[in-house]
């Protein structure tokens, strides 16, 4: 079973680039299995991570960034595969 953590923040007004380079920064111990780190419209930063267990598996998570990076707080969404296909 695989599960997939998505981390998103918003950056505060001309902060974005900071964001960026904060979260690509950021070490997870253990790895995940896949790590994808994304840019939006809004100054806004993604970051997936795929980790092998369920829904409930301990896996370390993307701390909050310091306050002076973010405008709003952090959103997190924690999905469980239900498969995958090859297009």
């Amino acid at each position: 079973m695989t599960i997939a953590l998505m981390w998103e923040a918003k950056a505060a007004p001309d902060r974005a680039a900071d964001l960026l380079t904060w979260a690509r920064a950021q070490r997870l111990e253990p790895a995940p299995v896949r790590r994808e780190t994304f840019t939006a419209p809004g100054e806004r930063v993604l970051l997936i991570t795929w980790w092998e267990g369920g829904y409930d598996a301990a896996v370390p998570e993307l701390p909050d960034p310091p306050a002076s990076l973010i405008a709003r707080p952090v959103h997190r969404w924690r999905f469980e595969s239900v498969g995958h296909t090859q297009v």
